[in-house]
């Protein structure tokens, strides 16, 4: 899965929550000063030829909707982090929160009690 800039994941957190949008809906999702039309347009078409997004066609314009769901950004970029800087390892992820102090040791139970309950 490709990665995605700020700005394009805020654009599909938009996709993820409220569905189909035309891009002139995004822009009332923002304050003033809004983003231009034309930028938005930009990034939702980068959206789609990195395969997030796909479209339909009313009229002139496009309806754009999210291919790639949230959960799946959500696993392939976990995935993503704990390859680049964990050595593909994820007990080197999770050690690395408990000496950082990240995760406390109550959930630490709770997440081996998941696993151990996932795992039956």
């Amino acid at each position: 899965m490709k990665d995605l800039t700020v700005r394009e994941e805020e654009l599909m957190c938009f996709f993820w929550e409220k569905g189909a949008l035309f891009v002139k809906e995004i822009l009332s999702f923002y304050d003033e000063p809004k983003p231009h039309f034309n930028t938005l347009s930009t990034i939702v078409r980068g959206l789609e030829e990195k395969g997030f997004l796909s479209h339909n066609t009313f009229g002139n314009t496009y309806q754009y909707y999210p291919v790639v769901s949230e959960s799946d950004f959500r696993k392939g970029t976990l995935r993503g982090v704990i390859r680049k800087y964990f050595n593909n390892s994820y007990l080197s992820a999770v050690s690395s929160l408990v000496q950082e102090e990240d995760i406390s040791l109550e959930e630490l139970k709770q997440l081996i009690k998941d696993v151990e309950n996932s795992n039956r």
